[in-house]
């Protein structure tokens, strides 16, 4: 799920970069309102939820945080966590996964949890939000310059599925 991810997010910012820079600022209804402003929600999250997996790197406090004002500051930024990200999930083993993680929400609430749940929870949440830019960019500029981010067009991509 980490190659899927970083694979998917690569092409959704290719597609983001299409916009016109009113169109990737424009508030469209979104949760967080814009293109601009979901992209910078995931890279916020996914930095909240790498400290609390790693104790190291940023924790923004809010989830509508804009780190980056454009999409050529924030793209480089999402590389670099997608990279981490990976690196992470490859470091781990079959105990790691089922170990408890404790953390607290950004409210301040403890939880605990098997660390192989939170991740499902990381990576089903960028698939969330990912559908939401997704929708907004077929809105603006039609559903053919929106890419697929369908999991089998990955796995058929990168080999893990191949026509019998």
């Amino acid at each position: 799920m980490a190659g899927y991810n970083g694979w998917a997010n690569q092409r959704l910012y290719a597609a983001a970069a299409g916009l016109a820079e009113d169109q990737y600022q424009a508030e469209r209804g979104a949760f967080f309102g814009s293109v601009h402003g979901t992209l910078n929600h995931l890279l916020v999250t996914d930095r909240i939820w790498m400290r609390r997996l790693t104790g190291a790197g940023e924790s923004p406090s809010r989830l509508d945080t804009i780190l980056f004002e454009t999409l050529a500051a924030l793209t480089p930024a999402r590389e670099a966590e997608d990279t981490r990200l990976l690196a992470f999930i490859m470091g781990l083993g079959e105990a790691d996964l089922v170990a408890p993680l404790a953390y607290a929400n950004t409210a301040g609430q403890l939880f605990e949890q098997p660390l192989a749940t939170v991740l499902d929870h990381l990576f089903n949440h960028q698939t969330h939000h990912r559908g939401q830019v997704h929708c907004l960019i077929s809105g603006f500029l039609g559903k053919g310059a929106a890419p697929s981010l369908d999991l089998i067009q990955y796995q058929r991509e990168t080999g893990l599925a191949a026509a019998a």
